[in-house]
């Protein structure tokens, strides 16, 4: 179908945003195009390459865009900012598609009101890692926002490391309503702007409200979010920067700046390197789920309730549900990880004792293998640990709890190829210098997590020794 924009959130959310026009990139160039991704969507982009690159980096207007930049605010690892907003990003609309409608958004397009110093600009390793990540994440099944290209600009970005090459991101998204978007208006007091945005986020996310329901709309973005971080957690994934400006109202996963995936597993896994108090350590990503969610309860207590002390008593009543809910949500993705159909009380312990026994061994493998335990055949798992004792005492429970269909199970639940991020690193710096080869298979490979190991054994194994610590940057 043709191109179709409407404006839907500049039209409905008028003091949300401000009308910014992108950079002009001075050479712009397509270095991926998510083809599959536009025909999934029934998107009409059979433009030529330099179309589309010129459409999607910002250096000639889309037909029927109108780019905007929008205002939130933030806590950004503890601390309140009551203004961040797109510093590098450019929302050119929302996209009407037959499966929905999708904000198309630029990042690294340049600067814009709310850049803060920053050149609005982004290299073209990040924006890569956000094309390779995601489309790894939708391949798990992990609700995620979309990559629909990566253009390079054509000029040169000063970065710590020097001089690297410019990139953009086009980006689809379900939106791009944060918590930090409620907490914006909240900390000027605009009840009537929160009004106004708790309809259009019912509207356009949870249409089953009422328009004025703004405690179920918590309700809903909590089981969402609750869904989302169990999913995060169950194949490894550690955001890394879990500000409320990056949690997102419609349950999708946003920004992939300084992630990553486990290797050995370690509860206290940090990999960002602005994160130096492991405020987003993987084990974290739970309480910081709760914790972002209070800032959306304390931005919603007005329509909570008129009277302000009843409103913090339901408020507080939803928080406290947050960690059984998420325990829950934790065990269903256990139970599947571990091939174990229908519920049992001790299922839990099941689940923690595994985890208790593979640390310091490969999360990834350490699952995978279990499919063939299942078989009767558990070298494999029990060669992860340095100690096998515990884990042959676990087995033992652990297979009086499987069906027949066990081993299916397992392999349909647990990927055995993730981004490594060995082979990440490997793959954007090897293109950041022209050759894009590592890139493109390693994104074949993400693309297909659940396929057999034989013949991949490449993007199956854990990084070697000499790979180091990993510590991963925001690319700003």
């Amino acid at each position: 179908m043709p191109l179709t924009f409407d404006h839907s959130y500049a039209r409905d959310l008028p003091g949300t945003f401000l009308a910014q026009t992108p950079a002009r990139a001075p050479a712009p160039r397509l270095v991926v195009f998510n083809a599959a991704l536009a025909e999934s969507l029934a998107l009409d982009l059979t433009q030529d390459d330099q179309t589309l690159a010129n459409w999607l980096s910002g250096a000639v207007p889309m037909p029927g865009s109108q780019p905007i930049a929008l205002a939130y605010a933030g806590h950004q690892f503890g601390g309140f900012s009551p203004q961040l907003g797109d510093g590098r990003a450019h929302l050119l609309g929302e996209l009407v598609t037959p499966k929905g409608r999708f904000d198309l958004q630029l990042k690294g397009s340049g600067r814009t009101a709310f850049s803060r110093g920053g050149d609005g600009k982004a290299a073209l390793g990040p924006m890569l890692r956000e094309y390779l990540i995601s489309q790894a994440m939708a391949a798990l099944g992990v609700p995620t926002t979309r990559s629909l290209a990566v253009v390079a600009t054509g000029e040169d970005i000063l970065r710590d490391t020097g001089m690297v090459p410019g990139a953009v991101v086009a980006r689809l998204a379900a939106s791009h309503i944060r918590v930090g978007t409620f907490q914006f208006f909240a900390a000027r007091n605009e009840i009537d702007q929160i009004k106004a945005l708790v309809a259009y986020t019912i509207a356009r996310h949870y249409p089953h409200l009422a328009p004025d329901d703004a405690l179920g709309l918590f309700d809903a973005v909590t089981a969402r979010q609750v869904d989302l971080i169990a999913q995060w957690m169950g194949v490894g994934f550690v955001h890394g920067v879990m500000n409320t400006d990056n949690m997102a109202l419609s349950g999708e996963t946003i920004d992939y700046g300084p992630c990553a995936f486990l290797d050995a597993y370690d509860p206290a896994t940090v990999f960002s390197s602005i994160d130096r108090q492991g405020r987003y350590a993987f084990a974290n990503q739970p309480l910081i789920l709760a914790w972002n969610l209070s800032r959306l309860a304390q931005a919603l207590l007005p329509l909570i309730d008129a009277d302000e002390a009843k409103a913090v008593e339901i408020a507080n009543a939803r928080l406290d549900a947050i960690d059984p809910a998420f325990r829950q949500a934790w065990l269903e993705v256990m139970r599947r990880k571990l091939g174990i159909e229908g519920q049992d009380p001790a299922d839990a312990a099941l689940a923690d004792d595994f985890c208790t026994a593979i640390t310091g061994a490969d999360w990834t493998l350490s699952f995978r293998s279990l499919a063939a335990a299942a078989e009767g055949r558990p070298e494999a798992l029990l060669a992860q640990v340095s100690d096998p004792a515990p884990l042959r005492a676990w087995l033992t429970r652990w297979q009086a709890r499987l069906g027949p269909d066990a081993p299916a199970l397992i392999r349909s639940a647990n990927p055995a190829v993730i981004p490594r991020n060995h082979l990440v690193e490997q793959a954007l710096t090897a293109a950041t210098h022209g050759e894009m080869g590592p890139f493109t298979a390693l994104l074949a490979a993400v693309q297909d997590p659940f396929g057999p190991e034989h013949g991949r054994e490449g993007f199956t194994l854990p990084a070697p020794s000499t790979f180091g610590p990993y510590v991963t940057f925001c690319g700003t």
